[in-house]
């Protein structure tokens, strides 16, 4: 899937279907002069259903489809038929997206599982008909409810990818190269800035056929809360993740102010990010010889007293099945 169709938010008008009419007939029929009432009630209107789908891991679909309405009830009959019920109207949606209300900006609900369903607008209910209205005074009424109108509403879908694990990093540090060594993922990798445009999702194969799922978001700048580059747009993917992995690499020029740029753009777009275990991986160490990484390793230990960290090269090779083994100790 190309960059241009990862689509993680869209606004769409809804409205479900009004109910039918309740009908007003009286029965007629050869030798029966008087039948009385017999008008059956109305059906239901269509409701609006948000429904999950595994197979879906983007909201491009419905990039274009801005108006969803569900079909109106049919009218009652005679005989005491009830009226037709609405065509119900399905949004499928992947797993991870949450639905607002775009008015008030209020949380209505989130998908998280395959097929779960949430009615987001209901049908309006069918009008009684005049069979209902019949008494020992009112033996022939002429009358029947009219079908209750359906609901309509402008929402937002917002999907944050389900994952295990996200990954923290400028633009730069190796996140997409690393993902592509730890998964089957094939990330876009280059040598420039913001190379990646879009979340990346990959599984981590782990022993006893054990696995847990990572994803890279587009690098974090300074002042991305303010909206500068691309990170800050992405932020809400790594909102559900249990696990940050922090990417720093060994070439940088000051490693401890770069995980407190990152950590503070964190606390700034959601304090509640700092309540996640964090690790911290220094990539790019394949170009340290053993002395500077001793060097770094003194320098580290009073930097992130109390945070681990473990130096690693995604070219290389090096440090990934101790980093896959933390990883996994700190999810279990």
């Amino acid at each position: 899937m190309t960059e241009g169709n990862f689509v993680d938010y869209v606004k769409i008008y809804v409205a479900s279907g009004k109910g039918g009419k309740g009908s007003s007939h009286l029965h007629r029929e050869k030798f029966i002069e008087k039948g009385g009432p017999d008008g059956g009630d109305g059906g239901r209107g269509g409701h609006v259903i948000v429904r999950g789908n595994e197979s879906l891991w983007t909201l491009h679909h419905l990039r274009f489809e801005r108006h969803i309405k569900a079909g109106h009830g049919g009218d009652g009959g005679s005989s005491r038929s009830t009226g037709s019920d609405g065509e119900d109207r399905y949004i499928e949606v992947p797993l991870g997206t949450v639905v607002k209300d775009k008015e008030t900006g209020e949380f209505l609900f989130e998908i998280t599982e395959n097929g779960e369903e949430k009615i987001l607008a209901k049908g309006g209910k069918g009008g009684l008909g005049n069979w209902h209205f019949r008494s020992s005074t009112n033996q022939t009424p002429r009358y029947a409810q009219p079908g209750i109108p359906g609901e309509e509403l402008d929402i937002i879908l917002e999907l944050k990818v389900l994952a295990d694990v996200g990954l923290v990093g400028f633009p730069n540090a190796g996140k997409s190269t690393l993902l592509s060594v730890l998964t089957s993922a094939k990330p876009k990798i280059g040598d420039y800035p913001f190379t990646t445009l879009k979340p990346n999702l990959g599984i981590v194969e782990y022993r006893d056929f054990k696995s847990f799922v990572i994803a890279d978001i587009p690098g974090i700048i300074e002042g991305a809360a303010e909206g500068k580059g691309l990170g800050h747009y992405f932020l809400r993917h790594i909102e559900r993740n249990s696990t940050l992995l922090f990417l720093i690499p060994a070439d940088a020029d000051d490693i401890k102010k770069e995980y407190d740029i990152l950590l503070n753009e964190l606390r700034r777009y959601n304090p509640e990010m700092l309540d996640k275990d964090r690790l911290i991986a220094i990539s790019k160490c394949d170009m340290l010889d053993d002395e500077l990484k001793a060097e770094l390793k003194q320098q580290l230990d009073k930097d992130f007293e109390g945070i681990p960290y473990l130096f690693i090269s995604s070219v290389a090779q090096q440090g990934l099945t101790e980093l896959k083994d933390k990883l996994w100790q700190m999810l279990n």
